[in-house]
């Protein structure tokens, strides 16, 4: 009998264990802070892991840090994971600024800042990659090296998007962008979509110095992994082929029968080829 009890227990504390540590490897907008940056609340979350190196999490445009939570159990046991909503995005307000890549990257190097990260590693999905290309080429916190999936970055590629964005109205982005709508009605203190919708296309669009890195992806000397799916419209395959040819060690791994979120739809590739690419 005692025997079975004390089975019973070590049950009931592995499961206690188990429960807990599976909240400790996702985002879930419950337990991160925020920090007041030029007229703007941007919310983040960490996953702490003390003396390892830090892995910087950028979300792309109208996501949030959850768009992770299926790789996050690929780098917990290697890394202090820091998720950051992006301006506008996800828990984190708009602020009056105009919306940019330049202003989402200076908000990053104000958190990296804040939180004194070292040993930095960057993974940016789509406009999170954006972000990613600008903080490597301005070069202003500690980067190690940076992976991208999607990740555009020339004049020729907000052209495209802004074809294809053309004749969006307020409307088609609440249907098209449902599951970023419904989040954000439900989750940003401030939310007023169709607003934030008409920010981030026109962040999509810009073509001044404040948008995509376009000629300065030249100033990156830290090693690049570019990520893209194959089916990626968004993200052409000669785009990312003449993006290996501006950055001196930047490795290009294009995944057949993938979308825009090819990291989403084969986590494994992902997990091998990334896993190999960052380790020391």
């Amino acid at each position: 009998m005692r025997k079975v009890i004390s089975l019973i227990i070590i049950a009931v504390f592995t499961l206690i264990a188990f429960t807990v540590n599976a909240q400790t490897i996702e985002f879930n907008h419950k337990t991160g802070k925020y920090i007041e940056i030029d007229g703007a609340n941007i919310y983040y979350e960490e996953i702490e892991n003390v003396g390892k190196p830090t892995l910087l999490l950028l979300h792309g445009g109208f996501g949030n840090i959850e768009e992770f939570n299926s790789i996050l159990p690929m780098f917990t046991d290697d890394y202090h994971i820091i998720g950051i909503d992006s301006r506008g995005h996800g828990k984190s307000t708009l602020g009056t600024n105009k919306l940019t890549y330049r202003r989402l990257q200076l908000d990053v190097e104000a958190i990296v800042n804040h939180l004194q990260l070292k040993n930095i590693d960057i993974i940016g999905y789509s406009d999170g990659g954006v972000i990613a290309y600008r903080l490597a080429a301005a070069n202003r916190i500690p980067i190690r090296k940076i992976v991208t999936i999607g990740g555009t970055w020339s004049l020729s590629d907000a052209e495209l998007i802004e074809k294809l964005m053309a004749v969006a109205t307020p409307e088609d982005n609440r249907n098209y962008f449902k599951k970023s709508f419904d989040f954000h009605q439900q989750h940003n203190p401030l939310s007023d979509f169709d607003k934030f919708a008409k920010c981030v296309i026109e962040m999509w669009t810009d073509k001044t110095e404040d948008g995509y890195p376009h000629t300065s992806v030249e100033n990156i000397t830290v090693p690049m992994l570019i990520i893209r799916g194959n089916d990626d419209y968004m993200f052409p395959l000669e785009s990312a082929v003449e993006l290996t040819t501006k950055v001196k060690d930047a490795l290009l791994f294009n995944i057949p029968f993938a979308p825009h979120g090819a990291f989403k739809k084969y986590p494994q590739f992902f997990e091998a080829v990334t896993k190999e690419f960052l380790k020391d």
